[in-house]
């Protein structure tokens, strides 16, 4: 028989050898909600919780997606969003929402979410969707009207309006604060900004080409 000792160290080595299940998710919400304090300057994760006594149905409610936005720009698309900056409500909630404009042949150009994934529904018109996985593989197709598709969480996406009839659709995304990458926008038009010699290398064209992209993106 062990001895006392050896047997409570087999079961301190046993348990630390068990897959740590009790930590692969996220602890559960131990409050209704956590409504978020923009007055606050307390640092955290997210943001700080406003007193429950002071939260009202205001705090829950966002107006604006009954109106199309501008799509007047060099891309023809433009987005209004739901998130946490706008809706202190979805504070620790996990989601966001916008509504997407694409102009007539307008595109919502590559861009990525860096902790949010999203669906994307078709709510009028037709948009060519897709995203790029990490082996650089293009899955992409045409949805239309009561259509969805889900760009998964990180990944290059885009969606282009190829017909001559305006576009708009719904997006959910899962996360208050999806963030938000486009990627020519952050390559040419970062700030300071990235050296022509990097992005001549990269991209396998001249330095006088780049300088020219860059012009566009205001460097």
């Amino acid at each position: 028989m062990a001895r006392p000792s050896s047997l409570f160290l087999a079961l301190v080595l046993v348990a630390a050898m068990a897959p740590p299940m009790a930590l692969a998710f996220d602890p559960s919400s131990l409050q209704d909600f956590c409504v978020a304090d923009y007055t606050s300057n307390v640092f955290v994760n997210g943001m700080a919780c406003k007193d429950p006594s002071k939260v009202t149905a205001d705090d829950f409610t966002f107006s604006g997606f009954h109106r199309p936005s501008d799509t007047s720009n060099a891309v023809g698309s433009n987005s209004t969003l739901a998130d946490i900056h706008v809706l202190p409500g979805l504070n620790t909630a996990a989601i966001s929402l916008v509504r997407l404009d694409v102009a007539p042949f307008g595109l919502n150009p590559p861009h990525t979410h860096p902790r949010g994934t999203e669906m994307l529904t078709v709510v009028e018109g037709q948009l060519y969707v897709g995203f790029v996985t990490t082996a650089g593989k293009l899955h992409a197709k045409v949805i239309s009207r009561g259509d969805a598709f889900v760009y998964p969480k990180g990944l290059v996406h885009f969606a282009f309006n190829l017909t001559p009839r305006p576009a708009w659709g719904i997006v959910g995304l899962s996360s208050q604060n999806p963030g938000l990458i486009r990627v020519a926008d952050s390559i040419f038009g970062a700030s300071p900004a990235v050296t022509d010699e990097v992005l001549a290398k990269a991209f396998r064209i001249d330095a006088a080409t780049v300088q020219m992209i860059k012009a566009k993106f205001g460097n």
